[in-house]
């Protein structure tokens, strides 16, 4: 028995270092598709709990395809998840909120199915965005930093203005095209 211990042990080492990262997890998106989130791995993603009818809608909604525009889709997506917890301010199914936020916002941005962010039905996502951070939202427009291997960078509240979280985004990119250009 010793013996087969010591011949598995690489092999359940290899098995348990497989760290879970922000990128690792898979999400339904608006349109009710399983994604991987592995697909944006490489690039700087925020992430943020979004909500079609709070205060906040307008001017984070903006801002958040303005940074999309100037930044993405190569190297930074903004990740919106839509969530009714916090004043049932997001009341729309998955296609009423993805339709809203297209036609009012233009948003280019990924749009995911409406989950809950905090408590026992939270997303897992959440829960580990929370749990890696020590975060965690307590309103609409929480916003989350992920670096470009799944790790949390930071965290924010909804009265943190997303142009007071856009020169750390524009450094964290510039930083990703630097380095594909010395890979050249």
């Amino acid at each position: 028995f010793p013996l087969v211990l010591t011949l598995l042990s690489p092999l359940l080492s290899w098995q348990f270092s497989k760290e879970k990262d922000f990128y690792t997890f898979k999400v339904v998106n608006s349109r009710g598709k399983l994604v991987s989130l592995e697909k944006y791995r490489g690039s700087v993603s925020l992430v943020v709990n979004v909500a079609s009818e709070c205060g906040f809608t307008d001017q984070h909604y903006r801002d958040l395809q303005q940074l999309q525009r100037d930044f993405g889709p190569f190297h930074f997506n903004v990740l919106a998840f839509p969530c009714n917890q916090f004043g049932q301010q997001e009341p729309g199914s998955d296609k009423e909120i993805d339709s809203f936020v297209r036609t009012v916002y233009g948003a280019s941005f990924p749009l995911f199915s409406k989950i809950a962010v905090v408590g026992t039905g939270a997303n897992n996502v959440y829960k580990y965005l929370a749990e890696v951070s020590g975060k965690e939202p307590d309103w609409n427009f929480w916003k989350f930093l992920i670096d470009v291997d799944g790790r949390v960078v930071d965290g924010w509240g909804p009265k943190v203005p997303i142009m007071e979280i856009r020169p750390k985004i524009a450094d964290m990119v510039r930083q990703i095209i630097l380095k594909k250009k010395e890979e050249l």
